[in-house]
């Protein structure tokens, strides 16, 4: 009788460590949505490549936990309406173990009722001040505007139209009507107000818009001294466009305009970008540990795929970070527990290739990092040019400046 007890209680634990086997040869599913079609494509192509880079790299060294790292994700086609269904099936139908993103301010907003609804964790990526509207103590944000980014998103914009005597007075704003745009604009009003500017134009522009010359021509009646843009990627294109054709005068252009952050669209735009004051989160002048690395692998892998940025400045960086953060706090914890996952980042610094990072209470950087920029003396439409320091200018902040404002927008054209 107790050999045959030995025997079955030696097969129930040989039982359950296979059980246990299987279980952490199971990979660590990671869900997301990107926009990989649609207005965010050409950006949310460069982020899901950062992924897959932070991906292996980490089953090179042995996953997480003992485990491998499997990336689960959806093309949410830059539709804030396929977010809520893409989340609830990462989370109800694909059982994932873990959540980023999404990309883009209107999906991140799109996303949070769901996410919050399950009680998960998320870093968003390069969505700008998404939980001023929800606190939600388990969202963060991977963009380096800190704690106010509603308004870092156009300080520095508006602190270099401050500095010149005489001084600049009227302002014009244009955005696009979405969370987003609005996001930009409601900031810059802000930004322009206490700055003193007079605004004499502030409207608002619907997504589907293509045509923008008449836009710009309403603004160029009101003869603003600055014109400030918040615009998606394809919308920057056309605008800058518009801007030419009707020959704008003013003396500064520029804003947060997504498409200037894109290779294949300031390709497309070359001598056009001159002059443009513009946002910028990461600058090939940073040197954080293992930036350069990331993206010389990157660039490699862009050279042989095709169809992705070939440069990857803007985004790459930030798609890596936020799995460099995720990593490091489910080594931290141990752990796969969304909740004991939010407490230690908000309880700790991470050194990533973007930076250390540490978080406030709305899971926003505690320290702000970027610069504005201006394009300057861009003679053709070369991948080079685009390269060279001497032509994407850091302005501003003095800590990071490469050269100075060629002043007014309309000398840069010349």
């Amino acid at each position: 009788m107790f050999r045959s007890l030995r025997l079955t209680l030696a097969a129930a634990a040989a039982m359950l460590l296979a059980a246990h086997g299987a279980l952490a040869a199971q990979p660590i599913k990671i869900g997301f949505a990107m926009g990989l079609t649609g207005a965010n494509a050409p950006n949310g192509k460069q982020l899901l490549q950062a992924l897959e880079i932070w991906r292996d790299d980490v089953n090179a060294k042995g996953g997480l936990l003992g485990r491998k790292i499997e990336l689960v994700y959806y093309d949410d086609q830059t539709l804030p309406t396929n977010d809520p269904s893409i989340y609830t099936k990462l989370i109800d139908v694909d059982k994932v173990d873990l959540l980023l993103g999404p990309y883009g301010t209107n999906l991140m907003a799109a996303a949070m009722p769901t996410i919050i609804q399950h009680k998960l964790t998320t870093i968003s990526m390069m969505a700008v001040a998404v939980n001023r509207q929800f606190h939600y103590n388990q969202y963060f944000s991977m963009l380096p505007l800190g704690p106010d980014p509603l308004h870092a998103f156009s300080s520095g914009f508006f602190d270099i139209a401050a500095s010149f005597k005489p001084k600049v007075k009227t302002v014009a704003l244009v955005g696009a009507d979405a969370e987003f745009g609005k996001n930009a604009t409601d900031g810059a009003r802000d930004n322009a107000k206490k700055a003193g500017f007079t605004i004499v134009y502030d409207k608002l522009y619907p997504p589907p818009t293509t045509d923008f010359t008449p836009i710009l021509r309403a603004v160029q009646a009101t003869h603003p001294d600055i014109v400030f843009v918040g615009a998606y990627p394809p919308d920057t294109v056309g605008i800058v466009h518009a801007a030419h054709e009707i020959e704008l005068k003013t003396k500064i252009f520029g804003g947060t305009m997504i498409g200037l952050l894109a290779t294949p669209l300031k390709v497309q735009m070359g001598p056009l970008m001159n002059g443009l004051l513009f946002h910028e989160d990461f600058v090939p002048a940073f040197n954080f540990p293992g930036s350069r690395d990331l993206l010389k692998r990157y660039q490699a892998i862009a050279r042989q795929k095709g169809g992705i940025d070939p440069l990857g400045y803007g985004f790459v960086p930030f798609g890596y970070a936020a799995g460099q953060v995720l990593a490091q706090a489910v080594e931290g914890t141990k752990s796969l527990d969304h909740q004991k996952l939010a407490q230690y980042v908000h309880s700790h610094t991470f050194s990533t290739v973007v930076g250390k990072v540490a978080f406030n209470a709305d899971g926003e950087w505690v320290k702000p990092r970027y610069v504005f920029s201006q394009w300057q003396h861009l003679t053709g439409n070369d991948l080079a040019q685009l390269q060279d320091p001497k032509h994407d200018v850091v302005v501003w902040p003095k800590e990071y400046a490469t050269g100075k404002l060629i002043f007014p927008y309309t000398a840069a054209l010349k």
